[in-house]
């Protein structure tokens, strides 16, 4: 990686001013997602693709696997972060289309963390001790976070817990696979945060991360617009006996041609309700309608998650978080 990223030709610019506004129809905003993939997946040595099981980076996979159908490319390493606090459906989602799509899955954890988690047999909200904890994590706590408590609760969505949960577990997985690239799902209008990325970012300073950059094809789209992506062109194109002209679910049991949820690359999760899915601890649904139903103009899309992270949100993001 000494010559990272010398041996690329990417416009770190491309998108910097732009918002979803700038790609005005559906077509358009798929247009740019597969230019952007395709750049990533051939102008990086080793890329690989951020998954959660959430609708913004299943979407961003899907295009990763169009990219690379069409033009013969190889379909990169596939990174799952598990902080131990996931939904109990989203694991389950993440483990059959992983099989489903024949995915090489990295799963990145802080298994420093969830030893200690299991020998203790802790529950989320558990303190757990700094001095615990190994050298490479305490030096995150204390040097990196400059945290000063003597324990930390286990949660995820605080400052410590995503810290060494998804951004430290994340980190060390692209130090370990070589990784250069990070195909990422976020997007301009999912928060405050995101709104000034652009469609290749770089992430090059040693001392906070190992030199890579982010390639984010989905950035302008709308949390509306991708439903309507899901709906009427990725679940067509790879769900057989589903309508080619697309079909929108209008509760939870609403699928059509005898189709079930296991049949679908949607996970359940948002037919019950919940517009964005963090962890099972912290996360509630927004409503009782399916996501794509809900007011999605009129209403925060991360309204259900707990908002002590979400104010951190751009401190954490210095650090290496999504």
């Amino acid at each position: 990686m000494s010559e990272f990223p010398e041996y690329l030709d990417v416009d770190y610019t491309d998108g910097e001013g732009e918002s979803p506004e700038d790609y005005p129809s559906i077509e358009h905003k798929i247009e740019k997602a597969l230019d952007v993939t395709k750049k990533g997946m051939e102008e990086y040595e080793n890329p690989a693709v951020m998954w959660t099981g959430g609708k913004d980076s299943t979407l961003t996979l899907y295009f990763v696997k169009e990219v690379a159908e069409q033009y013969d490319l190889e379909l990169p390493t596939t990174v799952f972060i598990d902080h131990y606090q996931h939904f109990d459906e989203l694991m389950d989602f993440v483990e059959h289309w992983a099989d489903e799509w024949d995915l090489e899955v990295v799963w990145a954890r802080n298994t420093d963390v969830g030893q200690y988690v299991e020998e203790n047999d802790l529950e989320p909200g558990d303190d757990i001790p700094v001095d615990a904890l190994s050298e490479h994590n305490q030096h995150h706590i204390r040097n990196i976070l400059e945290y000063e408590e003597e324990t930390f609760p286990f949660l995820l969505d605080t400052y410590v817990g995503n810290h060494l949960l998804k951004t430290v577990a994340l980190n060390d997985a692209l130090e370990s696979e070589d990784i250069d690239g990070i195909i990422s799902g976020i997007r301009w209008d999912e928060q405050e945060a995101r709104a000034d990325e652009t469609f290749f970012s770089p992430r090059h300073d040693p001392d906070i991360y190992p030199p890579h950059d982010r390639i984010q094809p989905i950035l302008q789209f709308a949390e509306a617009d991708v439903w309507e992506a899901f709906w009427h062109f990725v679940v067509p194109e790879t769900v057989e006996d589903y309508p080619d002209e697309g079909y929108v679910p209008q509760d939870y049991d609403d699928l059509p041609n005898g189709l079930t949820h296991e049949d679908i690359p949607v996970s359940p999760k948002y037919f019950e309700g919940f517009r964005s899915l963090g962890s099972e601890v912290s996360t509630d649904k927004a409503d009782q309608e399916p996501a794509w139903l809900q007011d999605l103009e009129n209403t925060t899309e991360r309204a259900g998650r707990a908002q002590d992270k979400e104010d951190l949100m751009e401190r954490l993001r210095d650090l290496g978080y999504m």
